[in-house]
């Protein structure tokens, strides 16, 4: 029996929706990746203490404009 992951990767529902979609909206041609990783990269270099994907969801909405 294994033991139960102590740091799962999402730590609420919504954090793995925003992941599943950027990875939907990138393979259905709606999102490069390399433009959404620099998005997500200059927010979270403005912002290093924000949480991870409050960071995820701006970087979305930054590409999407």
């Amino acid at each position: 029996m294994s033991a139960p992951v102590e740091d799962p990767t999402f730590a609420a529902p919504w954090e793995a929706r925003a992941f599943a979609l950027a990875v939907a909206l990138r393979d259905a041609g709606h999102l490069a990746w390399p433009t959404f990783s620099d998005r997500l990269a200059a927010r979270i270099a403005a912002d290093p203490g924000g949480r991870y994907y409050e960071h995820w969801l701006a970087a979305l909405e930054d590409v999407s404009r």
